[in-house]
C-alpha cells in the first residue's frame, strides 16, 4: 500500500522540546505570569550568547521589534525608508506606522532578496528628488535565505544608513559564518507559531549595545519616565513579551539547532527528489560558501510552460487576473486535495493597493518570481515519507 499521511501536512508547525512546560509551570509557580520575569531574562540572554553579538529585548512581536528599531534611529514624518519588495506586509508597515514613506526596492536573481546595486540606484536618486537619504534600510532574509550582505552593508555604509536586518524568517541563518539579524545595527526576529522557533507569538530585537536596549525597552513600556508616578514625554507602545511566553521561548531555544539542521535536511530531500521533474526548479542558496540558510520553507519554481491537472478550470476563476500562474494555483489546490499545505509566495508590496503611491525601484524579478513559485512544507513534523509523498503528488499533477 502507498504512502498516505495520517493527517495534513503543514508548511512549518509549532513543535516543542518538552521542557517549555517546566519553564511555564515555574512562571505560575512564582507568580510571574505578568510582561516581564525571569524568563524574560533567561530568554534574552540565551538569544545573545547563541547570536554572539550585542544586547536581546524580548517583545510581542518581530513587527513591533521593526518598529521600535525605526523609531529608535529617529524614523518619523517626512522620512523614507528602502525596504525589500519581496516581502510580508510586516516588513514595511512600521515604516507607515511612524508617518514615514517606505521605498519599496526589488530583488536580485540569486537569493531572491534585495538587488545591492539597484538599492544604490535608489538611494542616489531619492537624493536628487527629495534632497536627502533615505533613514534606513530594511533588509529581508526571505524564507530564511541570507541577502547578499557584504554588497547590501558597503552600499550602506557608503551612505551612512542604518540597516534594520529583517531576519524574522532567518533564525540559525548564517552569512560568511556571522548569524543573520548581527549585520545591521538592528537585528529582528521573530517567533509567530510558524516560525523556526516560537513563543505562541512574538519577537525579539538584536541591539548594538545595553544603552540601545535601554532605549528600545524604554518604547516598549509606554515611554514611562523614571519618576515615582506615572509621567511621559513621549509617546510609547505596550510591546513587552510576558514571563509565559518566553518561558516557551526558553524550551525552544533548546531544540533551535535540531530544528534548523532537519529543514535544511528536508530542503536537500525535495532538491534530490525533484531534480529531473520537468518543469519544477528547488530555489537553493548561492554557491561559494558565504550562504548558509535555514531553509525555514522550501520553495520551487515552477515553469509556466507546464501543465497541471485542473489549470483551465482554475483559469476560469477571475480573481487570479494578475496573480500566480494558473499553473501554480492549479498545483497548491491540487496539493491542498492531497492533504498538503502550499502556499505561493508573498506578492510584491509594491503591488500592494496600499502602497500604490510609495516610490518603487523595480527591475521585474520579484513580480516573475510571485508568479510562478510556491511554497512547500519544510517544518519538523514534515517527515521523509511526507517528503516523498509530496513529490509524488507533484509528479502525478503535471500532465
Amino acid at each position: 500500500m502507498s504512502y498516505r499521511p495520517e493527517k495534513r501536512i503543514h508548511l512549518c508547525l509549532a513543535h516543542m522540546s518538552g521542557k517549555e512546560q517546566d519553564y511555564i509551570k515555574e512562571a505560575f509557580d512564582t507568580n510571574w505570569v505578568v510582561p516581564l520575569g525571569p524568563n524574560v531574562n533567561a530568554f534574552e540572554e540565551s538569544i545573545r550568547e547563541y547570536v554572539g553579538h550585542g544586547e536581546v529585548a524580548a517583545l510581542c512581536s518581530g513587527t513591533a521589534s521593526i518598529h521600535l528599531a525605526l523609531k529608535c534611529l529617529g524614523v518619523g514624518p517626512g522620512d523614507e525608508v528602502i525596504v525589500q519588495t519581496f516581502t510580508f506586509c510586516a516588513s514595511s508597515n512600521p515604516v507607515l506606522y511612524l508617518g514615514a514613506t517606505p521605498v519599496f526596492v526589488d530583488s536580485e536573481k540569486d537569493t531572491w532578496n534585495m538587488d545591492p546595486v539597484l538599492l544604490e540606484e535608489a538611494i542616489k536618486d531619492r537624493k536628487v528628488k527629495t534632497g536627502n537619504y533615505p533613514k534606513a534600510i530594511i533588509t529581508v532574509a526571505l524564507f530564511g535565505m541570507p541577502p547578499k550582505m557584504k554588497e547590501i552593508v558597503a552600499v550602506a555604509e557608503k551612505y551612512g544608513i542604518a540597516i534594520v536586518e529583517d531576519a524574522a524568517e532567518a533564525m540559525g541563518s548564517k552569512y560568511d559564518g556571522k548569524y543573520l539579524g548581527t549585520f545591521g545595527l538592528y537585528g529582528v526576529l521573530s517567533f509567530n507559531g510558524n516560525k523556526m522557533i516560537t513563543t505562541s507569538g512574538g519577537g525579539a530585537l538584536i541591539c548594538p549595545d545595553e544603552k540601545a536596549k535601554q532605549r528600545v525597552m524604554y518604547y516598549a513600556t509606554q515611554a514611562r519616565e523614571p519618576f515615582p508616578y506615572y509621567q511621559h514625554t513621549e509617546i510609547g507602545y505596550n510591546y513587552r513579551m510576558s514571563n509565559i511566553c518566553a518561558g516557551i521561548g526558553r524550551g525552544q531555544m533548546l531544540v533551535l539547532e535540531e530544528h534548523v539542521a532537519h529543514h535544511r535536511k528536508v530542503q536537500s530531500m525535495y532538491a534530490e527528489l525533484l531534480a529531473k521533474v520537468k518543469g519544477i526548479t528547488v530555489h537553493k542558496q548561492p554557491e561559494g560558501g558565504l550562504f548558509d540558510s535555514n531553509y525555514w520553507l522550501v520553495t520551487i519554481i515552477v515553469d509556466p510552460k507546464i501543465k497541471i491537472k485542473g489549470q483551465y478550470e482554475v483559469a476560469d476563476k477571475a480573481h487570479l487576473s494578475g496573480e500566480p500562474n494558473i499553473n501554480v494555483e492549479a498545483l497548491r489546490l491540487f496539493l491542498d486535495r492531497a492533504n498538503v499545505e502550499s502556499r505561493s509566495t508573498w506578492k510584491p508590496l509594491h503591488l500592494q493597493p496600499v502602497n500604490a503611491k510609495c516610490p518603487v525601484y523595480v527591475n521585474g524579478v520579484s513580480e516573475n518570481l510571485f508568479k510562478k513559485t510556491l511554497c512547500l512544507p519544510a517544518g519538523p513534523y514534515v517527515s521523509e515519507e511526507d517528503v516523498k509523498y509530496i513529490v509524488d503528488k507533484i509528479k502525478e499533477a503535471i500532465c
